[in-house]
């Protein structure tokens, strides 16, 4: 029974300095930790899971509802300090040293300096732990470890760099010392829910299905509920440059600082929308792939054919085909290929599933029935399953679309969007500002 706590949170930002914040990593840490555990098949909870202030007490109390009040438990608090340097692990007074010593060596092995493992008592009364966490916790084993300094940059490089392989030293230490069976190949067994998919794993440990495929000998997509997956740590590869995003990052920023587009971002890392995450790892750049103005130039291999491809890039077999004079659907592994570049053209592809209609894709594209009807010369609402639509780009197009809700009005929704009342009614061709119930409204970008 493990309680893995990512101290601080919310409003208590904790130690700040070198342009990191400790709360964020100490989530990070957390998550990882708990993460890898949980697919150990160790009993674990974890105490905060978003940005969430938690007052002392109640993190206290979190811990000891998590198992009760039990001496078998064992509580990690993952934090970073300031003024000393290297790594701190403080074990309780009622505890004796053998996973303090087990962290505190496993982080040494994982290149970290270790300043100094022990126990910490009160000032005030040297009979009592001098931290409320340890004090507060019961009889719970209650260790603190603090991963570096924040003032130290080479510290703090090293944390942004490299914080994965130091909460895995900690989940080592924990397994051995709980009894868990440890796999020691470095990498992560995820067992297959219902509702999975290789595309939502792969998101999930920002990696790709490709990676994901390879690893495992996949052959066909296919997955079945209780299914064992290894997810490598680190599937990135070694040639790629990464970045860890960090609180205010945007795509655009991000893209800007490296001089890159936010189209080449997205295709890098598999994402589907602009939302990011502090401490995620986004790959920059990578060798197998070139940008150019008209197409990226995309390396085959292994296991790649051009239908995968093509689903990839938001783009047909046949253009791919067209663009690179191909008579067949034959591919070599490491031959290169042209790939149409959508961030060149006005619209993405979407193929047509069971259950869709025009009017449900185009709210789910922030368009309209009339612009898909246009795009594709349909003259009729009708579609077929698998059918290969032309969604307008909503990042080629000056406005977003807004359904009226009840209780709407010209000026609030003006209001809301940081626009006038004339420029809307401008845009949508209204004479008047009345409106109706699940109206659909151009609002000026």
């Amino acid at each position: 029974m493990i309680v893995i706590d990512p101290s601080k949170g919310g409003s208590n930002t904790g130690v700040v300095g070198s342009d990191i914040t400790e709360k964020d990593y100490n989530l990070l840490i957390s998550e990882y930790i708990y993460d890898r555990l949980k697919n150990l098949g160790a009993d674990v909870k974890i105490i905060r899971t978003t940005d969430e202030y938690i007052s002392d007490q109640d993190r206290a109390n979190r811990i000891l509802n998590a198992y009760g009040n039990n001496s078998k438990v064992v509580a990690i608090s993952n934090q970073l300090g300031k003024g000393e340097n290297g790594v701190e692990v403080i074990y309780a007074l009622r505890n004796d040293d053998t996973l303090a010593k087990s962290i505190s060596d496993n982080l040494e092995d994982a290149g970290l300096t270790i300043n100094k493992y022990y126990q910490r008592r009160s000032e005030a009364d040297t009979s009592k732990d001098y931290y409320d966490l340890q004090k507060d916790t019961g009889n719970i084993e209650t260790i603190i470890v603090k991963y570096g300094n924040v003032d130290n940059s080479e510290e703090v490089n090293n944390l942004k760099n490299n914080y994965e392989k130091y909460a895995e030293a900690v989940v080592k230490a924990l397994a051995n010392y709980q009894g868990i069976s440890y796999d020691g190949t470095g990498k992560n067994i995820y067992i297959v829910k219902k509702g999975d998919s290789l595309y939502s794993i792969a998101k999930k440990f920002n990696t790709t299905v490709d990676e994901i495929k390879t690893t495992n000998n996949l052959k066909t997509t296919n997955l079945s509920i209780g299914q064992e997956l290894i997810i490598p740590i680190s599937s990135i590869n070694e040639t790629a440059q990464t970045y860890i995003v960090q609180n205010g990052d945007s795509l655009y920023s991000i893209a800007s600082k490296f001089n890159t587009t936010v189209d080449n971002l997205k295709k890098l890392n598999n994402l589907s929308s602009n939302l990011l995450s502090i401490g995620q790892k986004l790959i920059i750049s990578d060798e197998t792939i070139e940008t150019n103005e008209d197409y990226i130039l995309y390396t085959v291999k292994s296991g790649d054919n051009l239908y995968q491809i093509a689903i990839k890039y938001n783009t047909t077999v046949d253009e791919i085909k067209k663009l690179n004079n191909l008579s067949s659907n034959l591919l070599s592994i490491g031959q290169s290929l042209k790939i149409p570049n959508v961030s060149n053209i006005d619209y993405m592809l979407y193929t047509v599933k069971s259950g869709d209609s025009l009017y449900q894709i185009a709210i789910k594209y922030n368009t309209t029935v009339d612009e898909i009807k246009k795009l594709n010369n349909l003259s009729s609402n009708l579609l077929s399953i698998g059918q290969s639509l032309k969604i307008p780009n909503v990042s080629n197009i000056d406005y977003t679309l807004y359904t009226v809700k009840s209780g709407d009005s010209l000026y609030q929704i003006a209001v809301k969007y940081n626009t006038t009342v004339d420029e809307i009614k401008k845009i949508n061709n209204l004479s008047s500002n009345l409106l109706s119930i699940g109206q659909s409204l151009k609002i000026p970008n």
